[in-house]
């Protein structure tokens, strides 16, 4: 069903009666809202002879009653406050592609299709298993034993009749990534735990200019505060994103791939092989170069993650993209000192100090927000300082770059044609951003 959307202030109240209609009824029934529900009830309490209520199927509109798109509008009413009705319509209208639907995968496809993506493919071979249901976001005892993919399908399908969501029950490889990828989806979202298969996918959606965005290691963390969104290019203290960016790095892909890791340092390790595991681990792959031991996951995190991502693509499908803070906040001191040194660069390269419009939190903003506390040149974190761009510009928000101590010096002697046109255009392409998300 094609959804349009439009916004209701206050709920439809259907009621289907067998018997005989009555005129009172009618007029209770067409009321919306809490008064009319409560006029409704009221009058059927009165009535003389008992009738049985019928559970309307809203994928099957009853003839006359209130239409499927003003279901759907009501449903995802909050979504249309918060996006607008365009916005909706562009989320609603989208393919998203899924694979991996375990605990991070299954929460983001859940937050999808709440929220009213109306076309989702879930891809994975796997199958529900007891010890999953810590961090499943909707299997059951009943569901263990059968197809991740065909479980999620069935749950979803009672929340949401009039979506489209394919349970692709396959191992997403080189041989079934045309097809498993194709229909020109808005958005792929990899929650694969194979580092082979995983760097496979994100190479295949970067040269086909798929938008994509990666989960990373949920397993063996516990603090949901040091979760970020980032570019591959800037994880840290995250083993799995470690071996990504090694592997992407071979296919020439360094940068471009956002992430959700988490910057925490492992709380576990790996639990070690079973008595009869250890003499023949090959036997106990699900399927060859998987991994055989096993991490202990604290069921929040991957849903926390889940959700994370179903944000960052909900928000990007609307068109309405955040800008997301990728590095830790650092003590007030280090913003200080910062804030002192590149005043003491002004001056000696003797500004006017009329013209340094800087404080603390505008440092503050510049290192973390715009720069993620790394070296632009080099992405190196140590010794870090910021210097203007462009000599012949004051210091501002869009005029300051960060840079290690020796990078700056050296910044500092030479022009801005002695670089790389790739690296120019990054960077001013970074300041323009910077002071377009700036709030003065």
């Amino acid at each position: 069903t094609q959804s349009t959307w439009g916004i209701y202030e206050s709920s439809p109240i259907v009621v289907v009666m067998e018997g005989q209609s009555h005129w009172k009824e009618r007029l209770a029934f067409s009321a919306l809202g809490v008064v009319g529900g409560a006029a409704a009830m009221w009058l059927c309490q009165r009535r003389q002879h008992k009738q049985a209520a019928v559970v309307v199927d809203y994928h099957q509109p009853v003839p006359g009653k209130v239409a499927d798109t003003e279901i759907l509008s009501e449903q995802f009413v909050r979504n249309i406050q918060f996006f607008g009705e365009e916005g909706q319509k562009k989320v609603a209208r989208s393919l998203v592609v899924i694979v991996g639907l375990g605990g991070v995968g299954s929460h983001c496809a859940f937050a999808l299709a709440r929220s009213g993506v109306e076309h989702i493919r879930l891809i994975d071979f796997d199958r529900v298993s007891l010890s999953s249901l810590n961090r499943h976001a909707v299997a059951t005892r009943a569901d263990v034993g059968l197809s991740k993919v065909e479980t999620i399908r069935r749950h979803f399908l009672e929340f949401v009749p009039h979506a489209n969501i394919e349970a692709m029950d396959q191992l997403y490889d080189a041989e079934s990534a045309d097809l498993l990828l194709s229909g020109n989806p808005a958005f792929v979202v990899d929650c694969i735990d194979n580092i082979d298969t995983k760097i496979h996918l994100l190479t295949y959606c970067k040269q086909h200019n798929i938008r994509v965005i990666s989960s990373c290691g949920a397993g063996a963390k516990a603090d949901p505060t040091r979760l970020h969104i980032a570019d591959i290019s800037e994880t840290n203290d995250d083993e799995l994103a470690r071996a990504v960016r090694k592997g992407l790095k071979k296919h020439g892909i360094t940068e471009g791939v956002p992430v959700i890791f988490s910057s925490e340092k492992s709380q576990r390790k790996l639990l070690p092989l079973q008595r009869h595991q250890e003499m023949d681990p090959e036997n106990f792959r699900p399927l060859p170069n998987f991994r055989v031991r096993i991490i202990p996951v604290l069921g929040t995190m991957p849903a926390i993650m889940g959700n994370a991502i179903a944000s960052y693509v909900l928000c990007h499908l609307a068109e309405q993209p955040f800008k997301p803070l990728a590095a830790e906040k650092l003590n007030l001191s280090t913003y200080q000192r910062q804030f002192q040194v590149l005043g003491n660069r002004e001056r000696k390269f003797g500004a006017d100090p009329s013209l340094f419009q800087f404080n603390v939190d505008d440092i503050e903003y510049v290192f973390t927000d715009v720069w993620k506390a790394r070296s632009a040149l080099s992405k190196s974190r140590n010794s870090l300082e910021l210097t203007r761009w462009d000599r012949s510009k004051p210091a501002s928000i869009s005029n300051v770059i960060l840079l290690t101590s020796g990078e700056a010096a050296i910044h500092d002697k030479k022009s801005i044609d002695d670089y790389d046109p790739e690296f120019v255009q990054k960077v001013i392409a970074t300041l323009a951003e910077a002071e377009r998300h700036y709030v003065y």
